[in-house]
């Protein structure tokens, strides 16, 4: 049994519903995310796990690490990272003493992946480019998280139109009905700086090189100012399309035989 009193996620005789987690994501609207972090981790102990990857992942960090609860993060080393990104991995580690767990695509994937399609197939069209992200973090995802009760993420509504409605508690269908908790859904982008700069968070050095959006690096560029913020990811490709399939409502669905 969870923390609250209802069975654990991770036993699949006691998936969350649609209601409970439509109840639970009410019941924090509007809560300090602190507070957020504590109910998650109570809530799921050793059985959660955080995405980690960008900005607004050190800042999940930086909170969860404010309630003195023990927590877990992973991230999704595509192996085509920006150095940058490797640098703040270590920074991370070594401020908020803990070991991230790196998840990585399955070698021989890559390899006939490249092989076929090519390099940087993902240039070529949206399918390939699909086939990239299902290979170097869709699959790699799932397979983590298969283990879990329940993830953690760092979504937030104004990233992007894909994400306008994003809840703090939400059942994650993509992925066997495992819970998903996004406990910084309802935070501005000024609203992570803030808390970032306030509270000494390490974050990647490409932010200060105008990246507000970071990701594999042939797939990331700068944005002009004015610009959405996530323009500089696959910034060739419809910016209503524009995600990698990792989140529920993505229309970059992994092909099922791949």
């Amino acid at each position: 049994m969870s923390a609250n009193g209802r069975n654990s996620p991770n036993d699949q005789s006691g998936l969350w519903t649609q209601e409970q987690a439509a109840a639970a994501a009410g019941d924090l609207e509007g809560k300090d995310a602190v507070e957020v972090c504590r109910w998650m981790l109570e809530t799921f102990g050793s059985e959660i796990s955080f995405a980690f990857s960008g900005a607004e992942d050190v800042l999940v960090i930086d909170l969860m690490a404010k309630t003195g609860l023990p927590f877990r993060a992973f991230t999704l080393d595509t192996q085509r990272l920006h150095n940058e990104t490797y640098d703040l991995l270590k920074r991370v580690e070594d401020k908020y003493d803990f070991r991230l767990e790196f998840q990585r695509p399955d070698a021989a994937k890559v390899d006939e992946m490249v092989r076929t399609a090519g390099y940087d197939c993902f240039y070529d069209s949206m399918e390939n480019r699909k086939l990239c992200c299902g290979i170097r973090k869709v699959q790699p995802l799932r397979a983590h998280i298969a283990t879990l009760g329940a993830w953690v993420t760092g979504l937030r509504r104004d990233q992007a139109v894909t994400r306008a409605e994003v809840p703090k508690v939400e059942i994650d269908v993509q992925n066997g009905g495992i819970v998903k908790l996004n406990p910084i859904a309802d935070w501005s982008f000024e609203q992570v700086w803030e808390h970032i700069r306030a509270n000494d968070v390490p974050y990647n050095e490409l932010h200060d090189k105008g990246f507000p959006s970071i990701g594999c690096v042939p797939c990331t560029r700068e944005i002009a100012e004015g610009e959405d913020i996530r323009a500089g990811r696959w910034w060739w490709e419809n910016p209503q399309l524009r995600e990698c399939g990792l989140h529920p409502g993505s229309k970059a669905e992994l092909p099922a035989d791949r």
